[in-house]
């Protein structure tokens, strides 16, 4: 299909495209407000937060209200892979609440003796117990390694200072040192995250039927631009988070259809391809 393709639904990722920590990105309002009779889902790497969360922190920054129900976290996507894998599964997880949640609402327990999954997202709960848990969960009793998603750091804002934390790829990392088993990763750029994403706005069950009518927007190559590349969905890279403008484009990684530095030039070569307002 060409790339100019009509577009029929946009997947948007949010810390580094619409917003900084507290602060909206110059022109995500007004971006918002033009996509609005599009269909679409925010998709994060995040399990910190629960959708409801997320779509009150929208709202106290200021920009629009999205429905619970349009956004998907990396806890979600993990939730639901691990119900298909194994209903009514067993779990001793690491990390904030929203994953805990999400594993819960999904039909999981809560299980530190047997456990079918050791699952890691980000956030507090590292420390020498649930590590040592963990690894004889793994080691003793065969639990699977899963982490919700591969980013090896991530940006935060705390009292208005940036600052760079640990992601799930880091703490998963001494789980499968020590084990010697290698993580099912389970958000981007893996499929399943967007698998959900389109089966949510309803482009079928498999990837690739009806994939490359949907444009994901990210600001990372190496999870946003490649997993929707593999998976048959057009990419649109916006430098406006660590990527900045005027780095290279990364040898290994295959390059999005768009490529701009902000959100206001993208919106302006993205509206001649979006369904007309009714």
């Amino acid at each position: 299909m060409p790339t100019d393709a009509p577009i029929d639904a946009l997947l948007l990722d949010m810390d580094g495209v619409l917003y900084h920590g507290n602060a909206p990105l110059p022109g995500a309002a007004d971006f918002l407000s033009r996509i609005a009779h599009v269909p679409h889902l925010f998709v994060t790497n995040n399990p910190i937060r629960t959708p409801e969360q997320v779509a009150e922190r929208f709202e106290a920054i200021g920009l629009p209200r999205p429905s619970p129900d349009q956004i998907l976290t990396s806890a979600a996507a993990t939730a639901a892979w691990l119900a298909s894998e194994r209903p009514g599964f067993r779990f001793f997880a690491v990390g904030a609440d929203g994953l805990h949640r999400a594993l819960r609402a999904a039909g999981g327990h809560e299980d530190r003796e047997q456990a079918d999954f050791v699952v890691v997202g980000e956030g507090p709960g590292l420390n020498f117990d649930s590590l040592s848990t963990g690894i004889d969960l793994i080691v003793k009793h065969g639990a699977r390694l899963v982490v919700s998603n591969p980013d090896t750091s991530v940006d935060d804002h705390h009292d208005g200072r940036h600052r760079v934390l640990p992601g799930g790829g880091a703490l998963v990392a001494p789980f499968a040192l020590a084990s010697g088993v290698e993580p099912i990763v389970t958000g981007k750029p893996e499929p399943a995250l967007f698998r959900m994403a389109l089966e949510r706005l309803g482009f079928g069950l498999r990837l690739g039927l009806g994939a490359e009518r949907c444009v994901m927007i990210g600001d990372r190559p190496d999870t946003d631009i490649a997993g929707a590349v593999r998976c048959g969905i057009r990419a649109a890279l916006v430098r406006t988070g660590r990527f900045a403008p005027g780095e290279p484009w990364p040898n290994h990684l295959p390059r999005p259809r768009w490529d701009r530095d902000d959100l206001d030039t993208l919106a302006a070569d993205l509206a001649p391809l979006l369904p007309k307002r009714c």
